[in-house]
């Protein structure tokens, strides 16, 4: 634990980043005990001044907006959709325009931030597999950017690339089919290079829904949350990156669903949510009580059957799920975050539970889920194997806190192709966490199915098969996936904490 011991040193010599008090202990089941959060007004009081401090890049200490600022217990509000410019069955046309846009959050307080079309989250995009999407994306930032379609299988020359970044002032079409089989909660957002961190902690993510017409949940009422994290300044502006978020991925005080902070959120039949973690850094444990919680989907789709889930379901950053909820009882509950300790660096505040909203739940019949849901993919045998290894680095010459995230020893670089892959061939990937803190995996191009954890010498199956493109691995965790990658040219495979992509946790493959 060296390491972590000369972090907390540095943190400490630049002036204490963090500062916390006592966090009350949560009922989870019960609203009038008094609960307080990070960060919260509850757990200053008594100081006369709020301590949280944040260290932007040039170390100078910023004051952050207490959470008492903005409005909270608002309905939970519905995500706008995309308007298709298209009259032609099956084809969906539309714009994005990607600009700085002033956004009140209350009526004395207006925060800039980078929108798709004028709002965060951006819009919400919805076609059927087997649709042909054609978008057209305007680019009135000061910087260069792409729109990453993030989970879709879609030709890599579409798939917004670093390499294929839209200029300043640039526009671009991006054009691709929705292959069938495909129905699923997807997302989409910046992959620029040495960009996307601060792209998409201003604003900038936007959902995707890849809908079947032979949906076999299509009777159930259906809402979407809609996670990302905020942190602004005591002006109410965005605050830039600490050192400490560079470290370990950014974490603001706000933790907003559909745009909105601790939203009411009604639940009076059983319903199925699908849910997206769009965070920068932030990882979810998800609580929610006196409810049956079925997990039916993940990144790619329907599980096979469902899940009746008996503990929080965690989502790290990029990862999506599909629930079906069932209200046992009728009462207000909190939606929570239960503490989970990721193992971060420096001299950090423990792990809390974290109020993310009000549940309003009336009791009702539950209903019986499809015994099946979908049929998964059944991958033979793996004709090519490939080993990944995360490790992290100190170099002190480097910016962002000295820290460099690497795979297989090396930094990303552009210029350089990392592995290579035939097109179709099921692979046997085992990705190797070498470090002291949790990171996840996320790859472009292809949804994986897990194989076997091993953590300190233990092999375990997964508790059910799902596709995925995004999971994490704890530290010194290995994790075996198969793969196919089924359409040719480069794909990007990186942790999804972005800070830690950014500095360099991420890699490239060649599909031929």
């Amino acid at each position: 634990m060296k390491r972590r011991n000369f972090l907390m040193n540095i943190t400490a010599a630049i002036g204490g980043l963090v500062a916390t008090k006592a966090i009350a202990k949560i009922d989870h089941n019960n609203m009038h005990n008094m609960v307080c959060d990070i960060n919260s007004d509850e757990c200053q009081k008594g100081d006369g001044t709020h301590q949280h401090m944040n260290m932007n890049n040039n170390q100078m200490p910023q004051k952050l907006l207490p959470t008492s600022a903005l409005p909270q217990g608002m309905d939970l509000p519905t995500l706008t959709n995309l308007k298709n410019d298209s009259n032609q069955k099956g084809f969906f046309e539309a714009t994005l325009h990607l600009k700085p846009t002033k956004i009140a959050l209350t009526p004395n307080l207006i925060t800039e931030f980078w929108t798709y079309n004028g709002m965060t989250p951006g819009p919400k995009i919805e076609v059927f597999e087997e649709d042909h999407v054609k978008i057209t994306v305007k680019n009135e930032l000061t910087q260069p950017t792409t729109v990453h379609w993030h989970g879709l299988l879609i030709p890599s020359d579409q798939d917004g690339n670093p390499q294929n970044e839209i200029p300043a002032g640039g526009s671009r079409t991006y054009e691709f089919t929705i292959p069938k089989g495909t129905a699923g909660t997807y997302w989409y957002h910046p992959h620029g290079h040495n960009t996307v961190a601060e792209q998409v902690y201003r604003g900038l993510a936007g959902t995707f829904i890849v809908r079947s017409k032979h949906d076999p949940l299509t009777s159930i009422p259906e809402q979407n949350w809609f996670f990302s994290d905020l942190k602004l300044t005591d002006k109410g502006q965005i605050a830039d990156n600490s050192m400490v978020d560079w470290m370990n991925g950014r974490e603001g005080q706000f933790v907003l669903i559909n745009g909105s902070y601790r939203p009411k959120i009604k639940i009076d039949s059983a319903t199925r949510i699908r849910v997206w973690n769009a965070c920068s850094g932030r990882y979810l444990n998800l609580s929610i009580p006196n409810c049956d919680v079925y997990l039916v989907g993940t990144d790619g789709g329907l599980l096979a059957k469902p899940y009746l889930l008996t503990k929080p379901l965690l989502l790290t950053p990029a990862e999506r799920a599909e629930l079906v909820i069932m209200p046992k009882q009728t009462g207000t509950v909190y939606l929570q975050s239960i503490g989970y300790d990721r193992n971060k660096m420096g001299n950090v505040p423990p792990e809390q539970d974290l109020i993310l909203g009000e549940l309003v739940l009336t009791k009702s019949d539950p209903i019986t889920l499809p015994n099946t849901l979908n049929q998964l993919p059944n991958m033979g045998p793996a004709v090519a194997h490939k080993l990944l290894e995360y490790t992290e680095v100190m170099d002190m010459k480097q910016p962002h806190g000295g820290m460099l995230f690497l795979i297989n020893g090396k930094r990303h670089d552009m210029s350089r192709i990392d592995l290579k892959s035939k097109i179709h061939d099921i692979e046997e990937w085992t990705i190797f966490n070498n470090s002291h803190m949790d990171h996840n995996f996320h790859i472009h191009g292809a949804q994986f199915i897990v194989q076997t954890h091993e953590l300190n010498g233990k092999k375990t199956q997964p508790d059910y098969i799902a596709l995925k493109d995004t999971i994490n691995l704890r530290p010194h965790e290995k994790l075996t996936i198969k793969i196919q990658q089924n359409l040719p040219g480069l794909r990007m495979y990186h942790c999804h904490i972005i800070e830690h992509e950014t500095l360099g946790m991420m890699g490239q493959l060649m599909v031929e």
